[in-house]
């Protein structure tokens, strides 16, 4: 179901100073007041999740300290300030080169280490503000309790190795969906953005049939199917391996950012014709693609402080950072970057193509997320506001601010209770 449109009186714009949802003649005028208004209201009643916040391997140390406004775009006084409720928290490894019985033992040792952050987050530093979720009853239990929803995804399952009881492991410790690549193949799939090292743009042709019995593993134990980052023809497969519907947890519409991150139609009707959903992601390069120019100054720039993969922002000095920060908004106004009505017009567009039901919401804050009006968890009602303004009602919004991820996540729960069952 798509916004419902109503035509506007040809005397509405006589009565009202009125900003218009959509157009004039889709949608009748409301006044700015109230939309703001309005919105706050919707913000406040419906549980916003967010289904991709990254975190350092520091994450619930005395340096990163979630509880304490910092630096980073997303903490617990910032999700208070901006009312975002809920938040998959991201065990992230990035894949390399080797792919060895070495490789593997690091990067499962380097997954261990952000859980272990996560646990220590919600069990030792702050219980009282955060809990974990293990399922949809969990989410919905600490809502109500008054308490922040952390949740857990892994992206890249390079930290699976070839060892297929590392799934059941992981779900013990709290995993919920796992993104099957990153950047660069690994024994799984192929991802939709090869490495240098990569030989091709395919190694497996899709998802492999090591690829397969990890798609049933998650399946058993009840961990979504993440098919962000995977190439074309890996997510396709996904969707026909995969007993329950897939999620694809921080990605945008083709379409409109042609970003090979992004789903292209045929795979956004394949998602929702099995029952998945789209988290549309403010990652402003997979909202609005930058032109040549942008490009190469931003380049210019990072070159010229000499960041790379192996030298990170975090790495120059207080002055250094903000005479690059000073830079890079030079470059932003010479080419504005992507924001909230750029990311709701990614919304619109899957609304209509593949129904309410199949669409949420993702930051992808601290893995380079962050757009104009949604800079951190802080300001968080602005995509509220911009729905409402679009014309999006109550229920709407709550289906896109959780409602339709959680159903995956319960239907997920379902197929496995299911599939232990028939096991047993």
């Amino acid at each position: 179901m798509t916004p419902q449109k109503i035509l506007c009186p040809p005397h509405a714009v006589a009565l009202v100073v009125c900003t218009l949802v959509f157009s004039c003649e889709r949608q009748v005028p409301t006044p700015i007041d109230d939309i703001s208004s309005r919105a706050l209201r919707i913000h406040d009643r419906v549980l916003t999740l967010d289904t991709h916040v990254d975190i350092p391997f520091e994450f619930a140390s005395d340096s990163v300290d979630p509880g304490i406004r910092g630096p980073y775009r997303v903490d617990l006084p910032k999700m208070d300030e901006g009312g975002l409720d809920a938040l998959f928290w991201i065990v992230y490894v990035r894949q390399t080169e080797a792919r060895d019985e070495e490789a593997n033992t690091a990067a499962k040792k380097a997954a261990m280490i952000k859980f272990d952050a996560i646990h220590r987050a919600v069990e030792s530093m702050y219980p009282d503000r955060v809990e974990l979720a293990y399922t949809v009853d969990d989410v919905e239990r600490i809502h109500a309790a008054g308490k922040h929803v952390a949740a857990i995804g892994i992206e890249n399952g390079f930290v699976i190795g070839r060892d297929l009881s590392l799934v059941d492991r992981y779900h013990e410790l709290g995993a919920r969906y796992i993104t099957l690549a990153h950047g660069g193949h690994n024994d799984i799939c192929d991802s939709a953005t090869p490495r240098s090292w990569d030989e091709g743009d395919a190694e497996h042709g899709g998802v492999s049939p090591f690829g397969a019995q990890v798609i049933a593993a998650m399946n058993r134990v009840g961990i979504m199917v993440d098919v962000s980052h995977i190439s074309k023809q890996s997510m396709l497969d996904a969707v026909r391996l995969s007993r329950a519907p897939v999620i694809a947890s921080h990605s945008g519409a083709r379409a409109l950012a042609d970003h090979p991150r992004n789903l292209d139609d045929e795979q956004l009707l394949a998602l929702s014709e099995q029952g998945g959903v789209l988290q549309t992601v403010a990652f402003s390069g997979y909202v609005k693609v930058d032109l040549a120019e942008k490009k190469a100054a931003i380049r210019a720039l990072r070159e010229a402080f000499e960041i790379s993969a192996e030298r990170k922002l975090e790495a120059l000095s207080d002055e250094e950072r903000a005479d690059y920060d000073q830079r890079l908004a030079t470059i932003d106004t010479a080419w504005p970057a992507a924001n909230v009505s750029d990311l709701v017009d990614h919304i619109d567009y899957a609304v209509h193509l593949i129904g309410i039901d199949h669409v949420g919401i993702s930051s992808d804050f601290d893995g380079g997320g962050g757009i104009e009006g949604w800079f951190d968890a802080s300001e968080t009602p602005n995509v509220t506001t911009e729905l409402v303004r679009r014309g999006y009602d109550e229920e709407q919004i709550r289906k896109l601010w959780g409602g339709n991820l959680l159903r995956v996540w319960r239907e997920t729960e379902r197929v496995a209770a299911q599939l232990q069952r028939l096991a047993e």
